[in-house]
Formats: C-alpha cells, sequence, structure tokens
C-alpha cells in the first residue's frame, strides 16, 4: 500500500500513525484556538503529523434543541484561519452535496460521517473533488461492508481514501469495538484509521443527548496502534465536562501527551521496520 500523501504528511504504507484530533464542533474561534494551538506544541515536541479537525456543524444530534456549531461558512472561516495561521492541516464532517464544494476550498480531509457512509450520491461528489476522503464505517456494517462504499468514491475518480473504524452497535446506546476491521479494512487497500473517542459513546444514552466512558479512550487508542492502524482520530477538549457536544467521550488535553508517549512506543514496535536496531541500521521483520 502506498502512503496517502498530504503536504510533508505520509498516512499509512508503514509509516508512523498520524493524530487526527481537535474538539467536536466548533464552539467559538478562541476555543478552537486554544485546543489547536496545544495540540501543535505537543504534536511537534512528539514529531506525530497533525491534522486538526473540527465540525462546523453537527447535523446528526440527538435532540433538536442540542448545539450544533457555527454552521458552514463562519465554521469554515474559522478552519481556514487554523489552517493559514497554524500551518496545520484541517478536516470537518461533511453532510450535504451542497457543502462539498465550499468545504473542498478549505479543508484538506473531507470526513463522511458514520451515519452517511452509504450515501452514494454525497461519496461520489466528494470523491470528484480530489481530496482525500475520510470514510467513517457506519455503526450498523461489518468492515467488509465497506469494499462497496470505498468503491463509490474509487469509481468515481478518486482512490484517496482513509476508512475508519469507530465501533458498532452493540444492544441500545452502546458500541463496541472489533479491532480485526483494522485489519480487514486495510486488507481492502487503504489506509485504516481508529477512532477512539466515539468508540466509547453511549448514543443517546443521556436521553436528550449522547453519553459515553472518556476514561476508556487511552485503553481503546493502545489497541488501535497495536493493531497497526495508520491514524488515531480523537476528539479532545480543554474541559470536556463543560463542552457543548460529545463532552462524555472526549480527552482531556491535559491527558493528551501522556497518552501519546505511550502510542509512539507502541507503534515504533509494531511498525519496528521502520525503528533504528544496532548500529542505527533499520530492523526488518523476519
Amino acid at each position: 500500500m502506498k502512503p496517502l500523501v498530504l503536504g510533508d504528511i505520509r498516512i499509512g504504507g508503514g509509516r508512523p500513525f498520524v493524530l487526527i484530533a481537535g474538539p467536536c464542533v466548533i464552539e467559538d474561534e478562541v476555543t478552537v484556538f486554544r485546543i489547536a494551538e496545544a495540540l501543535k506544541e505537543i504534536t511537534g515536541r512528539l514529531k506525530i503529523p497533525f491534522i486538526f479537525k473540527a465540525s462546523y456543524d453537527k447535523a446528526n444530534r440527538t435532540s433538536i434543541r442540542s448545539f450544533r456549531g457555527p454552521g458552514l461558512q463562519k465554521g469554515l472561516r474559522t478552519l481556514a484561519r487554523v489552517r493559514e495561521d497554524l500551518a496545520v492541516p484541517v478536516t470537518s464532517d461533511v453532510h450535504e452535496e451542497c457543502e462539498i464544494a465550499p468545504a473542498a476550498e478549505v479543508l484538506d480531509i473531507l470526513q463522511i460521517p458514520a451515519f452517511l457512509c452509504r450515501q452514494t450520491d454525497l461519496l461520489a461528489r466528494a470523491a470528484k473533488t480530489g481530496k482525500i476522503i475520510n470514510i467513517k464505517k457506519g455503526q450498523f456494517l461489518a468492515p467488509w461492508d465497506m469494499k462497496s462504499v470505498a468503491e463509490k468514491v474509487k469509481e468515481s475518480g478518486n482512490d484517496r481514501i482513509i476508512l475508519t473504524e469507530r465501533g458498532v452497535t452493540f444492544g441500545y446506546n452502546n458500541l463496541v469495538t472489533d479491532f480485526r476491521s483494522l485489519a480487514v479494512m486495510r486488507a481492502l487497500g487503504y489506509p485504516v484509521c481508529l477512532d477512539a473517542s466515539h468508540s466509547v459513546q453511549q448514543p443517546g444514552g443521556l436521553g436528550s443527548a449522547s453519553g459515553g466512558n472518556r476514561e476508556y479512550i487511552p485503553l481503546l487508542a493502545r489497541c488501535g496502534v497495536a493493531a497497526g492502524c495508520d491514524a488515531v482520530f480523537m476528539e479532545v477538549h480543554l474541559k470536556p465536562e463543560k463542552a457543548l457536544s460529545d463532552g462524555p467521550n472526549m480527552l482531556p488535553v491535559s491527558a493528551l501527551e501522556d497518552l501519546l508517549v505511550d502510542l509512539v512506543a507502541i507503534d515504533a514496535v509494531v511498525k519496528r521496520e521502520r525503528c533504528p536496531g544496532p548500529g542505527g541500521k533499520p530492523r526488518r521483520r523476519k
């Protein structure tokens, strides 16, 4: 598998994992920039390739009264500022075909939400932008079902695809993660990503909002990297308990660096052909 190229970042192909992280939704510019600046500093120090994520609109909230974000135009202006001022790639969800053209002018990666991963016209329109398309596997799909999903993008003229595992529905208000899915989806020929934060979500678990078990995010992230994932997706916040969306399944920024240190070490063991052996020469798997 050849890595996907995004500026100086290489995704897949045995390269070190890439971190895709940021708050669930754009709450305000000040909060977004504080989080983005903290993430850039941490990942820069640890030499981890970093892509910033925040949604301009959360269209699939539990309640009609749930906070959704600033909307397309204002949200894209904020993401464009992050991209330009901090010199980091950015990504966000696209929900409708009409969003794709303006989103593609700003975003480096177009993210297809899990609930929309089978929407043929949305996938085809996104593919035609030539951007990297990160497709979240629906909670209702098996990993092998993503073959047909990816083919919709590829046959629309774009093979720059990432497939993301985010848990599968297990009874009511609960998700579980089958780490075999990373191997199954990678066998389709595309880089794979583990969404460690949405995998601990409890959809609708609080009645009028989703719940979650953020304490398990580090566990799942370590498991995903141990399984050889090419990217790790995590939603993070300065104060998750006060976040306006998905707080229960977001990791505090203050807990991120220690976790990333662990992930770098695990990644180096799993992809040990890239780790220096005696004399500084790369070690190869037997």
